[in-house]
């Protein structure tokens, strides 16, 4: 315990506190307003100040956390698990196997998956696919594969999960329960990815503590947002956003 404080208050930084403190701040609101996008808001701005090995396990706790509440406020959790099951064992298997290497990847490769998970969120949520995809369940192993793979190299895995449901149409209900419980089914094997490649220390699992409480107070805050604002100039202007800071990751990746 004396080590874990030592290495805490060795690491301290006011500024940088303080600066976390915002990108949580303001990742949970957009969570906690549209249902989605907490990984995509907290990591472009993470990745500003911080190596993407450090900023991903800093949002363990947060991911796993805010969908466990969203999917607890389902109304249909039965169905929802019956419905996707497959997709989230899917997303669990291949998020476990990805992550578990994270260490070994260069910088640029996290950097590009990264920017690449946040252009193509954006633009499926701004441009909604018109193409129908069928419930069976090839379609299911397919964007189960995708999004686990996508998930554990960059912690983002929302951009196919919300690609899928948009393009069956799901109702905005239905959509919220089942992203809260495609995330959630993920988040548990990403952090056991993590733990086996030894990015997610015992000082990194208290740091991902402390911003679980920043996120909280957000996500809350995000929920009541939705009376006050407008949820249509929210949603375009965060998502346009998410698209420039995904094209500025990429060209870093790249250059």
């Amino acid at each position: 315990m004396t080590e874990l404080l030592v290495t805490l208050t060795q690491d301290f930084d006011p500024f940088q506190t303080a600066v976390l403190v915002l990108i949580f701040l303001f990742a949970a609101i957009v969570k906690g307003f549209l249902g989605i996008g907490l990984p995509a808001a907290s990591m472009a701005f993470l990745t500003l100040i911080m190596p993407p090995t450090e900023a991903i396990p800093l949002l363990w706790l947060s991911i796993l956390a805010t969908n466990a509440l969203q999917f607890a406020h389902a109304s249909e959790k039965r169905e929802i698990i019956q419905e996707y099951w497959l997709f989230a064992l899917a997303i669990m298997v291949c998020i476990f196997i990805t992550s578990m290497f994270i260490a070994d990847y260069p910088t640029a490769l996290l950097t590009v998956a990264i920017g690449i998970a946040m252009v193509v969120f954006s633009l499926n949520l701004l441009f909604p696919i018109s193409f129908e995809l069928g419930p069976g369940r090839g379609w299911h192993l397919g964007f189960g594969i995708l999004s686990g793979t996508l998930g554990g190299i960059s912690s983002i895995w929302s951009p196919t999960v919300a690609m899928y449901l948009v393009a069956r149409g799901v109702s905005k209900e239905t959509f919220i329960g089942a992203t809260g419980f495609l995330f959630l089914a993920g988040a548990l094997p990403l952090g056991a990815g993590q733990l086996v490649a030894g990015v997610l220390t015992l000082p990194m699992f208290v740091k991902s503590a402390l911003a679980l409480c920043v996120v909280l107070v957000g996500f809350r805050i995000g929920e009541q947002l939705q009376a006050h604002v407008s949820q249509q100039f929210f949603r375009k202007a965060v998502l346009i956003a998410f698209f420039l800071m995904g094209c500025r990751l990429i060209l870093s990746g790249l250059s």
